[in-house]
C-alpha cells in the first residue's frame, strides 16, 4: 500500500478514533525528508501509544543523530490504541510511519525500543501490523533489520526468537555502526549480514546462541554456535555524551511528560543493590554546565516548553548541581520557567539547592528513601539516618513547599513487619515536620512498589516476597494511612510478579510471550487490558512456573539466563555486595572509595576507547571531560559511507 493510500484511509478512519492526533504526523520540528533520495531508511518504535513514546528522551536521541546525517531518514511510529488497530486491520492499513506514512515494511531498520518488559506483547503486535513474521529465523533479507534496544534488554532471552540483534548498552554511536554495516551488506542475505553484526561492539544476535537446561530447569550453559559471536557480549558504552536534543517534537496531544528533557549526567556511583539502572549505566559521565544552558537557550528557541527537566539517575550527585542550578536562575529566573530536578538524594540535597529550586516550584518535593528503618537502608545500600531524613524534610517545609513525596518498596530481602509498618510512622514524623509551618494545610505523599530482584544487580541471587505477604503489608499500610494529610498510592503486586518473571525469565519464556500475544495479550502494562487469563494459560502450555522465576533463592553458582551479557560489572564484585548485604554492610559512594567493580579493565576491551580518551574512576569532572575529549561526538561517530565489512569465518 502506498503512502498516498494510507493517507486516503486514515482520512475515513481517523474521526472514528480517540485522539486521531496520535496518528497524523506534522508536528511542529518533525523531520521529514525525500524518501527517494535517502540511501537507508530506519523506522523507531515504541510499543506503546504515542502519549507514552513521545516522552521517550531515548528515542528522541536516536532520531535527532540519525536524521543528522543527510543520506539517512528516521522517522517514528508508535503502538495504535486498541480503537485504532481494530481499524487498521479491517481497513488493511499496514503499520506506517508518523512524517510520510511509509509502510514499515519498506524501511531498511524497524528499531524497538524496550525499556520495560511490559512492552513484549507489544512489540510482537508491532511487527504482526508491519505484515512481518513475528519470528526472526522467518524473516530474510527482504525484511527490515528488526533491532531492539534498552533497559529490557539487559535479559534479552524472553524476546530472544522475535528480534535479529539486540543492542546491549548505549546505542548513540551503536545505531551508526550497525547502518553502516547494513548499507555494505545489503545485498548478501540476512544470515551473513547477521554474522557481521554479531562483531560489533554490543550486538547481540540471539540464533547464534544455544541454550542448555539442566533437569531441574536451571541454565547449564549458553554457547555461541558461530564464530563471529563472542562468548559474551560487553555493553558498548558512548566515552562522552553526545549533544543534547533541543529541536524536540511538539506533540499534537497530551503527553505524560509535557517538558523538555536534558540529560546532565549518566550513571551512578551509590550502588544501591536493587537498582538495576544504576549497576548497568557505569561509568559516570557529566554534561559540562554550559552544554546545559546553552542546550536550554536552543530548547526555549524551538519550543514553547516552559518545564525543563534535568535528568539523572541522582541529579544532586551532579558535581557541578549548585553552579547549574544557579546561573539556570540567572539566566532563566525571569522567564518564570519550571526547573525540575529528579532523583535528588537525601543526604546531599543541601539548603542551597533548595533555594535554587525554590522559585518555580509546582507540586511537591520529591524524596526516595526506599525504605524506612536505618536497618533496612543499610541492607539495600542507601543509607541514611532518621535524624537526617527528618532535617532534609524540615528545611523543604521551611521553604514554602507544603507537600514532601515519599518512595518506598516493600519485599526487600530481610524485611520484617516492624519494617513496613515503620514507614508509616516515618510518614507521620515528616508530616509533623511539615504542620510546624504549613498547619493542616502540609501533607505527604507515599508511593509504595513492591520489589523485584532485577538482573545484574546484588539482589539478584534473592527471591521476591510471597504476595501473601505482600498483601499483609499493603493492607497494614492502607490502615495506617488513615487521616489527614496522608495519602497512600502503592503498586498492585500482581503487576510486580508479572514484570518479574518477565525480567527474569530465560528463553523458554519467548514461548510464553508468543502464545499469550496470540491469546490476546496487549497493552500489559495498562491493568485494564492486562489479561492474567492469557497469560496462565500460556505459562500453562509450555509446563512453566513463574514461582520457578521469582519466588526461588538462586545459588551463588547459578547461571543465569543473561550470563552471557556483560555489564562490565563483574560477578565477582555482585556475588560481594549481595553477601554484604546478608550483614547489613554498606559501601560508600564510589567517587570517594573504588570498589574493583570491574568497569575500567572492561572499558579497555572496547575498541572505541583509547588511551587519549582518558577514564578515570572516580570520574573525571565535567570541565576536565571537556577539554580531554579527543573529538566531538558528531566527528567520532563513525562516517556511515565508508564503513568497512569485518571478516566472516567460514
Amino acid at each position: 500500500m502506498t503512502p498516498a493510500q494510507i493517507e486516503a484511509r486514515l482520512e475515513r478512519i481517523l474521526p472514528r478514533v480517540a485522539k486521531p492526533g496520535r496518528y497524523t504526523g506534522g508536528e511542529y520540528n518533525q523531520i521529514v525528508k525525500n524518501w527517494q533520495e535517502i540511501d537507508y531508511k530506519v523506522a523507531f518504535a515504541f510499543p506503546d501509544i504515542y502519549d507514552i513514546g513521545m516522552s521517550n528522551l531515548g528515542l528522541m536521541i536516536l532520531y535527532d543523530i540519525v536524521n543528522k546525517h543527510r543520506n539517512l531518514l528516521a522517522e517514528r511510529v508508535y503502538a495504535p490504541w486498541t480503537d485504532m488497530e481494530a481499524l487498521m486491520r479491517e481497513q488493511g492499513i499496514p503499520l506506517f510511519s508518523l512524517e510520510t506514512k511509509h509502510p514499515i515494511r519498506e524501511f531498511d531498520m524497524l528499531a524497538i525500543s524496550l525499556p520495560y518488559e511490559q512492552l513484549y506483547t507489544n512489540a510482537l503486535n508491532l511487527l504482526d501490523l508491519a505484515g512481518m513474521p513475528v519470528r526472526s529465523l522467518e524473516r530474510d533479507a527482504s525484511y527490515p533489520l528488526v533491532i531492539a534496544g534498552g533497559h529490557a534488554c539487559y535479559n534479552p532471552e524472553p524476546m530472544a526468537p522475535f528480534i535479529d540483534v539486540f543492542v546491549i548498552g548505549e546505542g548513540e554511536e551503536a545505531i551508526l555502526e550497525m547502518i553502516g554495516v547494513m548499507r555494505a551488506a545489503r545485498h548478501l542475505d540476512r544470515e551473513t549480514q547477521l554474522r557481521y553484526l554479531a562483531q560489533l561492539d554490543g550486538c547481540y544476535v540471539p540464533r547464534f546462541y544455544d541454550v542448555a537446561y539442566h533437569e531441574d530447569g536451571t541454565v547449564a550453559a549458553i554457547t555461541p554456535n558461530m564464530p563471529e559471536a563472542p562468548a559474551k557480549v560487553l555493553k558498548t558504552i558512548v566515552p562522552v555524551l553526545p549533544p543534547p536534543v533541543t529541536d524536540f517534537i511538539i506533540p499534537f496531544v497530551e503527553t505524560v511528560h509535557n517538558r523538555a528533557p536534558i540529560e546532565i549526567m549518566r550513571g551512578c556511583t551509590r550502588g544501591c543493590r536493587f537498582c538495576h539502572a544504576g549497576m548497568v549505566t557505569r561509568p559516570v559521565r557529566e554534561r559540562p554546565v554550559a552544554e546545559v544552558l546553552a542546550a536550554m537557550d536552543k530548547i526555549l528557541q524551538s519550543t514553547g516548553y516552559e518545564e525543563i527537566a534535568l535528568l539523572s539517575l541522582s541529579s544532586s550527585d551532579y558535581t557541578y548541581v549548585l553552579e547549574l542550578t544557579e546561573q539556570i536562575g540567572q539566566r532563566f529566573g525571569h522567564l518564570g520557567l519550571n526547573i525540575s530536578l529528579p532523583s535528588l538524594r537525601i543526604e546531599t540535597v543541601s539548603t542551597h539547592l533548595m533555594d535554587n529550586l525554590g522559585d518555580g516550584r509546582r507540586g511537591g518535593f520529591t524524596l526516595a528513601p526506599e525504605a524506612a528503618t536505618e536497618k533496612m537502608r543499610s541492607t539495600i545500600n542507601k543509607y541514611v539516618s532518621h535524624a537526617e531524613l527528618l532535617e532534609t524534610a524540615r528545611e523543604i517545609f521551611r521553604r514554602d513547599w507544603r507537600t514532601i513525596k515519599l518512595y518506598f518498596m516493600i519485599g526487600h530481602p530481610l524485611e520484617e513487619i516492624a519494617d513496613v509498618q515503620a514507614i508509616a510512622d516515618l510518614a507521620r514524623a515528616v508530616l509533623a515536620e511539615g504542620r510546624k509551618f504549613h498547619g493542616n494545610k502540609a501533607s505527604v505523599n507515599v508511593g509504595v512498589s513492591t520489589f523485584i530482584p532485577k538482573p545484574h544487580t546484588p539482589f539478584q541471587w534473592e527471591p521476591m516476597d510471597d504476595m501473601t505477604r505482600v498483601q499483609e503489608k499493603l493492607a497494614l499500610l492502607k490502615a495506617a494511612f488513615r487521616g489527614a494529610g496522608l495519602h497512600l498510592r502503592w503498586n498492585e503486586p500482581q503487576e510486580s510478579l508479572f514484570e518479574g518473571f518477565l525480567s527474569r525469565g530465560d528463553r523458554r519464556m519467548a514461548e510464553v510471550v508468543e502464545r499469550a500475544w496470540r491469546k490476546g495479550a496487549k497493552f500489559d502494562a495498562w491493568m485494564e487490558h492486562f489479561r492474567q487469563d492469557a497469560w496462565q494459560e500460556a505459562l500453562a502450555k509450555e509446563g512453566l512456573d513463574p514461582h520457578f522465576y521469582t519466588h526461588r533463592r538462586r545459588r551463588i553458582d547459578e547461571v543465569f539466563p543473561w550470563e552471557h551479557i556483560d555489564v562490565a560489572v563483574t560477578k565477582k564484585f555482585l556475588t560481594q555486595d549481595y553477601l554484604m548485604s546478608q550483614q547489613q554492610k554498606t559501601r560508600v559512594d564510589c567517587r570517594h572509595h573504588c570498589f574493583a567493580c570491574g568497569i575500567l579493565p572492561k572499558l579497555k576491551e572496547l575498541r572505541r576507547v583509547t588511551p587519549e580518551d582518558a577514564w578515570e574512576c572516580p570520574p573525571v569532572p565535567a570541565s576536565r571531560a571537556a577539554r580531554k575529549r579527543p573529538l566531538p561526538f558528531a566527528e567520532r561517530a563513525l562516517a556511515v559511507d565508508s564503513i568497512p565489512l569485518p571478516l566472516v569465518g567460514d
